[in-house]
């Protein structure tokens, strides 16, 4: 039984030697915590709406949130209020890069978007993902659960969100 306390007490208490005050050990620890770019939120942008996907605290799973409408108000303050509401600490934008790697008009609106995104959230960082075949990719592992195209059409963009942002966490 006394080797089993001692056992216990080793694995529970491994800093035990190193005689820091608690409010200290929690400081250097929340530190390291708000230096990590997770929480992200990954944004496929479109003309009709924007997808958007989170991923955990620690940058493991991405997982969709939600689709915004963009003909049902601005586009720009809900994704400001999703910053805040759950702590994002880097956003995640993906961009429409052309197959023989140029830029096009839905490119330049996405880094317009962007660009007003930067202005509401500035003290947030905005990168750039490529989004090629990224719906293309969400689409066949919709397909692949067993969604056919009308029961893809309200979560697609969430799902498109999810692949940019798995995209970025491979980088």
């Amino acid at each position: 039984m006394i080797v089993r306390k001692a056992l216990i007490r080793s694995f529970l208490f491994p800093f035990k030697n190193l005689r820091l005050p608690p409010e200290l050990f929690l400081s250097t620890i929340n530190s390291q915590l708000s230096t990590s770019p997770h929480p992200a939120l990954g944004i496929d942008h479109g003309d009709a709406r924007i997808g958007i996907a989170a991923t955990d605290d620690f940058g493991i799973l991405a997982h969709p949130v939600e689709t915004i409408d963009q003909s049902k108000g601005d586009s720009i303050e809900r994704i400001a209020r999703l910053v805040e509401v759950r702590k994002i600490q880097t956003l995640v934008v993906g961009l429409p890069i052309r197959m023989d790697g140029s830029e096009g008009s839905s490119a330049a609106k996405v880094r317009a978007f962007a660009d007003l995104l930067r202005e509401r959230i500035p003290t947030i960082p905005l990168v750039f993902v490529d989004e090629t075949l990224t719906t293309s990719t969400a689409a066949a592992k919709l397909r692949e659960a067993g969604r056919n195209a009308k029961q893809q059409k309200a979560i697609i963009d969430q799902a498109a969100a999810v692949e940019i942002l798995n995209t970025w966490m491979e980088m």
